[in-house]
Formats: structure tokens, sequence, C-alpha cells
């Protein structure tokens, strides 16, 4: 059913952490080569103030639902603004390298505990029969944030200076904790268990040395060795955390979830489909100014198809999930998804504006209903006790297979370039890549099949007809 307004406030209300993520991010990215001038270092070895924040995420993103259960989702959600905020303030007042570092790792703080709240608020506060609709409009700040990023970043590098880019966080941090505290109440009781320290360390460890080696890989700032050996050592404590988690009463990351059948085909389905989510910012503005020979701000504003297209799909979820349901939709949408993007393997400067234009309209429409499918069933059988540990168990695994997205992107990219012998990176090149991350995609579908005809029909409205059990 649609959301109603106290739902659709809801959701807009805290998806303004995932606006103000998303937007940060893809602003920094813009302005690297010029924070890179004022702090006289080469630009290179600028991507450390990307991953020192992914590092953050890592390390602090398991441990929100606990948190959230202790302290109160409602409080923890505006402390962590607060915390993003005030990193934002210390980043712009950052005259150096390390103290810019210092800075971003207190944004990841911030940042890890701003969006799996964020979730936990909405999963909670929204009937069951309202999700889908509402979880579109959550996601809408989240697809604005990455188009008004790359034009903004460079606005502000142009006309202003690189500082603002962390000073315009303020105004909306300000906006988001006001909202919060007046118009969402947490009614849930606090939760006291045992907090998993061990399992904080072994688990933060393995995802913070996963996700800097294929960051490593994806840059080529270090040697091969070098990041294999990182990944090794995150394989080692993963396992290390595994082995842990089954004897803990309450771990950080509780496995056990994966028993839910719609719950573990999201998170395996929703990873295939994710790399090549990750994998699509990094690779469609990069061939824009590459390929195309487009500036920064022309590239972006090209991108802004994809999110019109995803906007067109909040006010179609809902009836398109409740007449075909979770499972035929999430088959056939991922097939027409993945197609739409291996189209854009073919982009050459001689299409039409218009051409490309549509293309990425239409694909952002199938994309953004993909991973609003996946982002609901995942909580079909989840219980509301378990809601905080769902939601840090699936973002973790989200960032994991976003960051995945563009080591196995840009290690396409330079295979290519290296098999053809290009001296840069050509059209070519970049066609090879959106390929690879679109055939590693298709194999979601097989998962989705595996899904219950009926998963989900209690949060679609699908009329399933009974049938007798054999």
């Amino acid at each position: 059913m649609p959301a109603t307004p106290q739902s659709r406030s809801t959701a807009l209300i805290v998806a303004s952490a995932l606006f103000m993520e998303q937007l940060d991010g893809t602003v920094l990215a813009t302005a690297l080569p010029t924070m890179a001038q004022t702090f006289h270092i080469s630009p290179l070895h600028m991507s450390v103030a990307l991953t020192s924040y992914l590092l953050s995420l890592a390390v602090f993103i398991p441990a929100s639902g606990k948190i959230a259960d202790r302290f109160g989702a409602c409080r923890v959600f505006c402390g962590a603004i607060v915390t993003f905020t005030l990193g934002s303030i210390f980043c712009g007042q950052a005259d150096s390298l390390p103290v810019l570092v210092a800075a971003r790792l207190l944004q990841g703080l911030g940042g890890a505990m701003m969006v799996p709240v964020a979730r936990i608020i909405l999963l909670r506060s929204v009937p069951k029969e309202e999700l889908i609709s509402t979880m579109s409009w959550f996601l809408v700040p989240a697809l604005i944030g990455p188009v008004l990023g790359p034009p903004l970043g460079g606005a502000i590098v142009t006309y202003l200076s690189w500082r603002w880019i962390f000073y315009i966080n303020i105004p909306i941090g300000l906006a988001g904790i006001v909202l919060a505290l007046r118009f969402i109440k947490d009614e849930s009781e606090p939760v006291r268990v045992r907090f998993d320290w061990l399992g904080l360390v072994t688990s933060g460890t393995s995802l913070a040395c996963l996700m800097f080696g294929l960051e490593m890989i994806s840059r080529g700032v270090a040697s091969p060795f070098a990041s294999v050996s990182i990944i090794g050592i995150g394989l080692v404590g993963g396992g290390l955390y595994l082995l842990h988690a089954k004897s803990h009463p309450s771990p950080i990351l509780d496995i056990r979830l994966m028993r839910f059948v719609t719950f573990r085909l999201s998170v395996i389905g929703g990873a295939l489909t994710r790399i090549t989510g990750g994998a699509l910012p990094f690779l469609l503005p990069m061939m824009m100014q590459l390929g195309f020979g487009m500036s920064a701000a022309h590239s972006g504003l090209v991108t802004f198809a994809g999110a019109a297209g995803a906007l067109l799909m909040k006010a179609t979820a809902t009836p398109l999930l409740r007449h075909f349901g979770f499972r035929n939709t999430m088959i056939w949408n991922g097939l027409l998804s993945t197609g739409c993007v291996a189209i854009w393997a073919a982009f050459r400067p001689e299409w039409p504006l218009f051409a490309i234009y549509s293309v990425l309209l239409i694909s952002g429409f199938f994309q953004s209903l993909q991973f609003t499918a996946y982002n609901t069933i995942a909580y079909a059988e989840i219980p509301s006790p378990r809601i905080s540990d769902a939601t840090a168990f699936y973002t973790t695994f989200q960032q994991l297979m976003l960051s995945a997205g563009i080591c196995v992107s840009a290690a396409a990219l330079h295979f290519s370039v290296v098999m053809q012998g290009h001296q840069h990176a050509a059209l070519s090149d970049f066609s090879v890549a959106f390929l690879v991350i679109t055939a590693i995609s298709l194999f979601a579908s097989p998962v989705c099949a595996r899904l219950p005809k009926n998963a989900g029909a209690a949060m679609s409205g699908q009329r399933t007809a009974p049938k007798k059990e054999s």
C-alpha cells in the first residue's frame, strides 16, 4: 500500500543522513586534485582521504545495531549526525593530509552509525505493508546525492574553496537533527546484552583489511604482493571471527540470520547486483571524461538521467511488486537492468545525446526498482527484535560489495588496457569493463529464482492463490 504522510516524513528525515554521506563522497572525489595542491603533495597520495573513511566504516558498521539497541535508535542517529558534522568541520579546517585523514576517520565513525541506524528507525516505525513505498522514498536522497556531487564539487572548487565541500554538511546535519528530534519517536526499549568486543576487533580487522586491499588494487597504489597480503590478513581475520561467532550468544555480526531464506537470498543476490552498482559511478564519469572528452561538470549532468529514472520508479514500485510479486520482479527486472547496463558498453561520442539519456533513464528505473526490492524483501521474515542485527549485517555486506565493484571494474579496465596494448584507457577498454560487471550481475537472477513464489506477499499485497502441498 502507498506510504502514509507520516511514513514518508520519517523516510525523508532519516534519509538526510544517506544524502549527506553520498553527497560528501562524490563531491570530495572531484576536489582531490585541488586539495593536493593545497597540501603540496601528489594527487595520488590523496586516495588515503577516501580509504580512511572506508576503513572507519568497515570497523564500526557492525557495531551499529548493538549500539542502537543499547542506547536507543533515535538518540544514536542524532549523535551520529553530530559526529559526522563535527568531522566535516575538522576536514574543512585541515591544513595537512594527516589532519585530514584523522578528521575523515571521525567522519567515518559518524557515517557508520548514521545510515544503518536510519534504516533501523525506518524498519521499526513503518508497517511492513507500507515498507516498499517508504523504502522508495528513503532511497530518493541517496540517488540525488551522487548526481549533485560532481557538478557541485566542480563549482565549489572553481568558484569558492575546496573547504566548502565539507562545510555544506553543516546545515544538512543540523536540519536532520532538528527534524529527527521533532518528528521521530523511539519507542523501543533499550536492550542490555554483553557487548561483543572480540567480535568487533576481529570483524573490524577483517573488513578493514578486505576493503583497504580492494581499494589498493583498484587504484594501483601498492604492489600486488602488498595488496594480496592485506586481503589475506582480512580473510584470516574473517575466519577467526566465524569461529568466535559460533560460540558467542550475541555476536556483533550474527551469521545465524542467514537461516532466513529471504534474508539469505537478498544478501547473495544483492551482492552480485551491487558489484555492478558500485562500479557504475566509477566507470561512467571516467568514460565520459576520458573517452568522450567531457568536463567533470558535463559528465555529472549526463548521469542525472539515471537519477531521474530512479525517481520515476518510486511511484511505481508498489504496484509493480503487488502485481508481479517479489520473485518474478527480481528475476526479470534483474535481467532487464543488467541488459540496460550492458548497452552502456556501446556508448560512443557519435551517439545522439538523446539516445544516451534515454538508456540511462531506463537503466536508472530498473536498477532502482531492483535495489528497492532487495532492500525490502531482506526483512520479510526478520522478527522485530532482530531488526538491528539484520540491518548491521546487511549494511556491512552491502558496503563491502560496493567496494568490490570498484575493484572488479578497475581490474577489468586495467586488464583490457594491457591486453590491447593501449597507453591509456580507450573506449573499447571501458566497454570490456562494463561487460565484465554485467556478466557478474547476471548470476543474481538464478539466485532470486530460489525465492518462494509468495515471498514478501504481506509487504507487497500480492494476491496468491492457495496451493495444496504435495
